[in-house]
């Protein structure tokens, strides 16, 4: 009997993995992604999780198909999770809502600062230097709990975090009032944050922040997103990331993502 039942649950997983990954599509690339969303992603295709998303479907010999949707309440629900699309390109490790690939960076919120200013080399949020100082972030974001810890948040000017894309940017907002001098000093996720500076606002340097030892956590690990139990196409992203992550890391590091090592105490190094 137990033989019996073993064989039956063996046979019964295994026509439940051919039949999911049976909806992964054979014939192109079909990738889940903002259309507003740069430096991310964005229907023109000019952020670097479309370069990524290139990237792979050259390894993969397949033409890529989006599906755009806000990543917002209800994004895998109606992308992934509709079978409208196979792999989401940027994902933080552990979310539930996908089952993750190995990851393919780290990175981590930074302090985004007027370069040779008087915070420039500011790289924790404990610094005195920072008492007294206006410094922008995202409502809601890990490093507001940072802030208040150490006493900044009087002078902290918050900027919203649920907003269409299409209409408001405040990382953008943010970036500009810190060169206008509205600002002190930022604190951003570092591949919005770096790819925004390197693009537009030249005056401005990008710090990582590796030195905070309490929670929460500063610093991420960015997977691809499939559909749960696709264990088959997980592992083909995985063995791709795997052969080609040289050439990855580079594209990040050319969009001005600021890359770390796994786990999130210094700055990676990218072999060219």
């Amino acid at each position: 009997m137990i033989c019996a039942c073993a064989t039956a649950i063996l046979f019964g997983a295994g026509g439940a993995a051919a039949q999911v990954s049976d909806l992964v599509s054979k014939t192109a690339l079909r990738v889940c992604a903002d259309p507003a969303n740069l430096p991310m992603s964005d229907q023109s295709e000019q952020g670097f999780e479309n370069r990524l998303a290139d990237f792979v479907a050259e390894k993969l010999g397949l033409p890529i198909e989006y599906t755009w949707y806000p990543m917002a309440t209800g994004f895998i629900r109606n992308t992934l999770r509709a079978n409208r699309c196979d792999v989401v390109i940027g994902y933080a490790q552990g979310h539930e809502l996908v089952q993750n690939t190995n990851h393919y960076m780290t990175s981590a919120y930074s302090l985004i600062t007027k370069a040779g200013g008087p915070l420039a080399d500011v790289d924790h949020l404990a610094d005195p230097r920072l008492k007294g100082a206006v410094i922008g972030v995202v409502a809601g974001s890990p490093p507001a709990s940072h802030m208040a810890r150490n006493g900044l948040m009087s002078n902290v000017h918050g900027y919203d975090l649920m907003v269409d894309r299409r209409y408001e940017s405040p990382v953008d907002d943010m970036l500009a009032d810190l060169e206008a001098g509205r600002l002190d000093a930022a604190a951003v996720w570092g591949p919005i944050g770096g790819p925004l500076v390197k693009q537009g606002f030249p005056d401005l340097k990008v710090t990582p922040l590796l030195k905070e030892t309490l929670p929460p956590r500063l610093f991420f690990r960015i997977t691809m997103g499939v559909r749960l139990g696709e264990k088959v196409w997980e592992h083909e992203l995985n063995a791709l990331i795997r052969r080609n992550q040289t050439e990855i890391s580079t594209i990040l590091k050319d969009a001005g993502v600021p890359l770390i090592n796994d786990m999130g105490t210094a700055a990676l190094e990218v072999s060219p």
